[in-house]
């Protein structure tokens, strides 16, 4: 089973202005003790987001305290390939679990996006590494989000599920414990990383501890 760290930072390519300023928030969340990041890219092309994905492995490995940062690759299996990305994530609308296991072998892992209790049974009877629910609270990240699921939902999902278990959706320093109380064991941020994510990352560590 793999073992998730408190924060799961997603680095959301629309939310820079360039690739100079992806890399750069992803030094800061290095820099901070961050050794989890999902690249995710919803419209570039697959060449941008292949020479992104390069530059991204190549800074966040160069600059890590810690021996290795895991880097995971939102939906696109053969980029995560390609690029040496540790993992893909995938949601609904994605391959299924299993081709996507198939394509990048056992060796890298695997997470998948559910939104309610029938999604994540389904999930968890596949070789997912591991199960994201969300989104927990009203989130800006998505044009058409899913339903919020809430706490409640947290902790239902965790109820359903023995693997590790990823909240996502509208998580910020100031709700990130009672995401964890509920039963999360990691929380993904993606907006409340943005401004100074250094600063950022470190305080979300202070309120996960």
């Amino acid at each position: 089973m793999v073992l998730l760290p408190r924060l799961y930072a997603i680095l959301d390519a629309r939310c820079f202005p360039d690739t100079n300023e992806l890399l750069a928030s992803a030094e800061g969340l290095v820099a901070a003790g961050v050794t989890l990041l999902q690249y995710r890219n919803k419209s570039g092309n697959a060449r941008m987001m292949l020479e992104q994905a390069r530059e991204l492995r190549g800074r966040s490995r160069a600059g890590a305290p810690a021996p290795h940062v895991q880097l995971i690759m939102n939906d696109r299996a053969d980029l995560a390939l390609v690029a040496d990305f540790d993992g893909v994530h995938v949601g609904q609308d994605d391959l299924l679990p299993e081709s996507v296991r198939s394509i990048i072998g056992s060796g890298r892992w695997l997470g998948v996006s559910t939104h309610n209790p029938e999604q994540l049974q389904q999930a968890d009877q596949t070789s997912a590494d591991y199960l994201a629910i969300g989104p927990v609270f009203s989130t800006s990240s998505k044009e058409k989000p899913d339903p919020v699921v809430g706490l409640e939902g947290v902790r239902r999902a965790r109820q359903l599920t023995r693997k590790p278990l990823v909240a996502i959706g509208g998580i910020t320093r100031a709700n990130a414990a009672s995401v964890i109380e509920a039963g999360a064991d990691s929380v993904a941020v993606i907006s409340d990383l943005l401004r100074d994510p250094c600063k950022s990352a470190e305080e979300f560590f202070r309120v996960l501890r």
